[in-house]
């Protein structure tokens, strides 16, 4: 982990590609809220879910794409197998 948050991360072109590992404690994927508004695109995800506040969580399959305006809280659920997604931010 990257200064106690709950992926890691690099940095491609333009984007970056996080990775939540499977052994994740559920504890540490916290509701929080972003700088920029950001679009998120799966790259890998079996039964993990994505949730923006006063909303219900939705499964993310690989090949969504989720815009998350900035200041919005969300958070994600941990499911199987690692999550990692790219993001794009605006």
């Amino acid at each position: 982990m990257v200064n106690n948050l709950p992926f890691e991360q690099v940095a491609q072109d333009n984007k970056i590609v996080r990775t939540f590992n499977q052994d994740v404690d559920d504890d540490e994927l916290k509701w929080h809220q972003d700088l920029k508004d950001r679009w998120v695109t799966i790259l890998q995800s079996e039964d993990w879910e994505f949730q923006i506040d006063n909303e219900l969580p939705n499964k993310i399959n690989v090949g969504d794409k989720i815009f998350i305006r900035k200041f919005a809280w969300h958070r994600v659920i941990k499911g199987k197998g690692d999550l990692v997604v790219s993001i794009e931010e605006h």
